[in-house]
């Protein structure tokens, strides 16, 4: 009997899990007795894969942040390392993480197993210099979009260009009125989708200005009303706990879920950034950014940063489609102005630049990505 194909697969936070989930099920089409084990969230373990730890621990956002659970990811990192090198696998694949995962690719490569890096970091955005160490730690990196390849290419850094997951899995049209029905909102009414943000740190910084800018537009728009996307109990708790204080007069209707119904039932969207600008943007909803991080962590990126704009719509069209406001712009005044007029104008301009944005990145990337993890360790079917 054949040994099963054994792949080493952690992932950092709940973006990576739906992205774990994807490559699982493609590399099962091929070998279905294939077993996997490293870190990964909900939809992951679903389909079988041995979390060793909890995914949380490594959902740490910031540079400052990081330094307060330093010695915990020390130790998971350890750990990792001592049972992938005692329990060699195919292949690891680090998805996402990068702080934590380059670091422990990097360990692996040098204990002579095969590492691959699911989504490419943000290197051509800024601290380009890592992209040294990414070549160290890496056999192949898997990137999402067409420049970061180009950029790879130039150092000359194994990459493919496999495509987005999520220009996969969405539509190119989205039924508005069957999302309201699913989540039981008014269909006569406007509504505003508000995400503040997947991690703690982002709702302790933007659930008070997103609410109070909810606050100030519901005075003149009394037809408008709020649908809040919150990844887990713990979010909402925290949401809860703001919107009490910060104004209890307002009605939110709180979706305990992943974003995509709650963008898709609204008609504008004041979000964080993130990956859910990217999911914003392939759902053809018109977006206002906000965001804020720690005063220490937005100085060193200031410092670092290489790319005129933070948000992927942005990135992808090379010029401020959807308006970003971040740290000091991040402001009541600034976000009830731009979400006003998101509701009140033609937004087609920039729906009809989605819609060409979307095929770019539309490309099967689960299939794509199991493909390229597979020809790199030999194991791809005739």
């Amino acid at each position: 009997m054949e040994k099963p194909l054994r792949i080493g697969i952690v992932a950092g936070e709940m973006s990576g899990d739906t992205l774990g989930e994807g490559f699982i099920k493609a590399i099962k089409t091929q070998y279905p007795n294939a077993e996997f084990v490293g870190i990964g969230g909900p939809k992951m373990k679903a389909l079988g894969c041995e979390s060793l730890f909890d995914m949380e621990e490594l959902s740490v956002m910031g540079l400052v942040e990081v330094l307060g659970c330093l010695p915990r990811l020390l130790k998971v990192k350890a750990e990792l390392v001592r049972y992938f090198t005692e329990n060699p696998p195919d292949v690891f694949v680090g998805i996402d993480a990068p702080d934590f995962n380059l670091r422990l690719e990097r360990n692996l490569k040098d204990a002579g197993i095969k590492t691959v890096h699911y989504v490419s970091p943000s290197v051509w955005a800024w601290r380009q210099k890592r992209i040294h160490k990414i070549a160290a730690a890496t056999h192949l990196v898997l990137a999402f979009l067409p420049f970061e390849k180009a950029f790879y290419d130039r150092f000359n850094v194994p990459c493919e260009f496999i495509g987005h997951t999520l220009a996969d899995a969405i539509p190119m049209r989205t039924d508005q009125q069957a999302a309201q029905q699913l989540l039981g909102l008014d269909p006569e009414r406007q509504w505003l989708a508000v995400l503040p943000g997947s991690r703690g740190a982002e709702m302790k910084l933007l659930a008070e200005p997103f609410i109070e800018t909810c606050r100030v537009l519901k005075q003149s728009r009394p037809q408008l009303e709020f649908v809040v996307a919150l990844v887990n109990d713990k979010r909402r708790a925290e949401f809860e706990e703001v919107w009490q204080r910060v104004a209890p007069e307002l009605q939110f209707v709180l979706v305990n879920d992943t974003a995509t119904n709650v963008i898709t039932a609204a008609d504008a969207v004041m979000l964080a950034s993130g990956t859910v600008a990217l999911e914003c943007m392939l759902l053809k909803r018109p977006m206002v950014v906000g965001y804020k991080v720690n005063a220490i962590t937005a100085y060193l990126a200031r410092k670092l940063l290489k790319t005129d704009y933070v948000s992927l719509p942005n990135i992808l069209a090379k010029q401020e489609l959807v308006k970003e406001l971040l740290q000091e712009d991040c402001t009541v005044d600034n976000l009830t102005y731009h979400v006003a007029q998101l509701l009140d104008t033609d937004n087609q301009a920039m729906l009809d630049k989605f819609d060409e944005m979307h095929e770019w990145i539309r490309k099967d990337a689960d299939t794509q990505a199991a493909h390229a993890v597979l020809t790199l360790i030999g194991k791809t079917h005739a």
